[in-house]
């Protein structure tokens, strides 16, 4: 249902279905989920139900407090950030449950939370949402700009040309940087993982080649080669990188959420940048990891 008076897109609003989780989604992200609830079996069955060509699509949010959202204020309960999931696959089960694949989408602001009311409402949660833009281009030429401005480029103003060439190339190195942390915190994991806490790899991702890591051993390499094919995916995508971080790092839904609340590349690589080295010191200091490397391995895809 669209509010009426508004368009899509960034500052747009609009009415859509709500499907609260313990972690937030990523734009990209994949995400499979077994339907057995009977208010998301009528959620599934009112996506089915849209005319052909519609997007079939609900919102995720992480929630703050508490597993039951109903009982508490929804609006206390959710974070107000959250992201779109557009459906791939609906399979339906011989229990009357579903599974679905869903791919992250298009982020959002939560308005108002729209609790079923009446019989002729859906049973599960709504919400007006405005739509989250991402800043990009102009947001890191900004960043940049600090560093040009000086007494050799006339009080300040910097050809638009040269903002733009060094904006990208900071942006370069900085993706560089998460990446680089990203593969020594996801091998150091794995090391840790399997038992041997010696010879903690410092290599980043150009060793962690498939020879290396794919072995015939169950101990982690064949999950920690799947993250790194995973890397290699998003190379050359910034944006792609720094959502791949935020959901397959082994963060606190806080930090998560404000990577995913970040409209900005740049300074979500920034915020990655920090938090990857503090995971990183704490992995070394302590020595333990609280959940098992399979969590890295979350799909991405472009479309």
């Amino acid at each position: 249902m669209r509010a009426s008076g508004n368009d899509e897109g960034a500052g747009g609003r609009e009415v859509i279905a709500l499907f609260p989780l313990g972690s937030p989604l990523f734009p990209g992200v994949v995400l499979p989920l077994q339907i057995f609830e009977p208010r998301y079996r009528q959620l599934v069955a009112d996506l089915v139900a849209l005319p052909e060509g519609a997007p079939r699509r609900f919102g995720v949010v992480a929630i703050r407090q508490g597993w039951e959202v109903e009982r508490v204020a929804p609006a206390e309960a959710l974070f107000d950030v959250g992201c779109t999931a557009t459906v791939r696959v609906i399979a339906p089960q011989s229990d009357g449950g579903y599974q679905l694949v869903a791919v992250g989408g298009d982020r959002f602001r939560l308005l108002d939370v729209l609790v079923p009311a009446g019989p002729d409402d859906p049973p599960y949660l709504q919400a007006l949402v405005e739509w989250l833009g991402e800043e990009e281009a102009a947001e890191e030429a900004a960043g940049d700009a600090e560093g040009l401005t000086g007494p050799d480029h006339g009080a300040g103003i910097v050809p638009e040309d040269v903002l733009s060439e060094v904006a990208r190339g900071s942006l370069e190195v900085l993706a560089g940087n998460v990446r680089d942390l990203f593969a020594r915190y996801v091998a150091d994991v794995a090391v840790r993982q399997s038992g041997d806490a010696g010879g903690l790899p410092d290599e980043v991702l150009d060793a962690l080649t498939p020879d290396e890591l794919l072995g015939d051993d169950d101990e982690g390499g064949g999950e920690l080669g799947g993250t790194a094919a995973l890397l290699r995916e998003v190379a050359d995508d910034a944006r792609g990188l720094s959502y791949l971080v935020a959901s397959a790092a082994l963060l606190t839904t806080e930090d998560r959420q404000a990577l995913l609340a970040e409209s900005a590349t740049r300074r979500r690589l920034a915020l990655e940048s920090r938090l990857l080295r503090r995971e990183l010191t704490l992995l070394r200091t302590l020595g333990a990891v609280p959940v098992p490397l399979v969590q890295f391995a979350a799909p991405m895809t472009p479309n």
